[in-house]
């Protein structure tokens, strides 16, 4: 009945799409690209600058797409550069970029009373990843409230570590804004260091907080009501949940021990004779977390070895999960695929998860989404090596380079060697691949490409072409 309900429904989206003559992904693409705008403008504005004076339109455009994408690249300093005006802008931009567009639009419906079109259900559907269209304005409004609760939480947490050090006012502020931050993925910090979180790399507390909110905006809303709702009614777990739940687990697991691993003994990260054993592998694990997308550094990316830097680009490629605030594939995209492979190495017909078969339709589309997305990471980065000059001596090493591009892509945040020490030409790149990773690879391709939503079936059907491979 849920793909019955989604093949209907995509259907409908695509009937609008023909009467409107606007395909549903341009709207969503369209939609992201007026929040960034609208941003860039209050951005470039004197009042969003503490010194007076514009910090320029294409260092606002930069950050406004950061916040908006929910990536935490930037090429100004966010806590010494922007004033209270600005800083308040790019919470706005995260949590819209976060929760995404069309759920505030929702609550914005409600809040005057205007009716929600059938077009506008749909829309909220393709960018909330639901099922079907039903009950989906009750589903926004937990979704909002879900994520209120959870910020709400974390910053009281974080209060008791930040009040002590900036006072009250500032400490309040702070803890909100950070657990906002945390909570939609974004890796922004306005601690005006410019070395986001390395200063409570020996507290606990403060990362362990910053983890729990990451890993719970990275699960996705529709895994964190159903965990709520199980919790009322004994029910089982849908296989999506499940999925999700032990991917985020793996790859946490897989990239603590590794970091653990291959940075113990480095004295630019772990050993840096500051850090207990205890705190080495609470960094080694945060470390892990954050690169599902979050972009909160805690240890210095620019002194990881380069093993660990090469594992962290490919943790950044796959990202969270899908409904999420993150980016990335997503985790259940990297799932399927490996199931995939198994699948073949068994010489079995079906892939299949928990004893249940997975649609043929959804495979395909998650390896669409893995090699448009793989084609974006290895073009990109070697088009960033010309454009930086690598290969010189003074030039950026290649590894530091894909670790910048699926940082954007996966709308991480972290950089291994400075996003501002990058020329424009470079940062423009990035621009466009964090904004590609928000909306997905898959998405802009139906928007650039596809004069509708991409998925329709041809009536059309061909006989086979046996073809040897491998």
């Amino acid at each position: 009945m849920a793909n019955k309900s989604m093949t209907d429904g995509k259907r409908a989206l695509s009937n609008q799409g023909r009467k409107r003559g606007l395909a549903p992904t341009r709207m969503i693409v369209l939609g992201f690209f007026v929040i960034v705008m609208l941003g860039t403008a209050l951005l470039s504005l004197p009042a969003a600058s503490r010194s007076g004076k514009s910090v320029g339109f294409f260092d606002a455009l930069f950050t406004a797409t950061s916040a908006t994408c929910v990536t935490g690249l930037t090429t100004l300093e966010t806590g010494s550069t922007f004033t209270l005006f600005g800083q308040i802008v790019l919470l706005c931009l995260i949590e819209l970029g976060g929760l995404g567009f069309m759920i505030f639009a929702t609550m914005v419906f409600l809040m005057i009373g205007k009716r929600i079109s059938l077009r506008e259900r749909l829309l909220m559907r393709e960018s909330m990843n639901a099922d079907g269209l039903s009950g989906l304005i009750r589903l926004s409004v937990r979704y909002v409230l879900l994520a209120v609760v959870i910020e709400v939480i974390g910053a009281a947490l974080l209060m008791t570590r930040f009040v002590p050090l900036y006072g009250w006012g500032t400490g309040i502020y702070r803890a909100v804004f950070h657990s906002v931050s945390a909570f939609c993925n974004a890796g922004f910090d306005v601690l005006g260091a410019g070395n986001s979180i390395m200063s409570f790399s020996g507290d606990p507390v403060v990362l362990l907080t910053f983890a729990a909110l990451v890993i719970m905006g990275g699960l996705g809303f529709v895994v964190l009501v159903e965990l709520l709702e199980k919790r009322k009614a004994s029910k089982p777990l849908s296989p999506h949940a499940r999925l999700v739940l032990l991917s985020t687990a793996a790859l946490i697991v897989f990239g603590s021990v590794v970091f653990c691993l291959l940075e113990w003994n480095n004295p630019k990260t772990l050993a840096n004779g500051e850090l207990s054993p205890a705190m080495r592998v609470i960094n080694s694990f945060f470390q892990s977390v954050t690169l599902r997308t979050a972009g909160f550094d805690s240890i210095g990316q620019a002194g990881l070895t380069q093993g660990s830097k090469l594992i962290s680009s490919v943790l950044m490629f796959i990202g969270a999960s899908p409904a999420s605030t993150g980016g990335g594939i997503k985790t259940t995209t990297a799932a399927v695929i490996l199931f995939l492979l198994i699948t073949d190495i068994h010489a079995r017909e079906d892939v299949a998860f928990g004893k249940r078969r997975i649609p043929r339709d959804i495979v395909s589309r998650a390896l669409a989404i893995f090699f448009i997305s793989f084609f974006f990471l290895i073009a990109s980065s070697v088009v960033m090596t010309v454009l930086e000059g690598a290969g010189g001596a003074d030039s950026f090493q290649f590894i530091d380079l894909l670790f910048e591009t699926a940082s954007a892509l996966g709308t991480t945040g972290l950089s291994s060697q400075g996003t501002a020490t990058l020329t424009r030409a470079s940062q423009s790149l990035l621009i466009f691949l964090m904004f590609i990773g928000r909306v997905g690879p898959l998405t802009m391709t139906y928007a650039l490409f596809n004069k509708y939503d991409g998925r329709q079936t041809p009536d059309i059907h061909y006989p086979d072409a046996r073809i040897l491979v491998g």
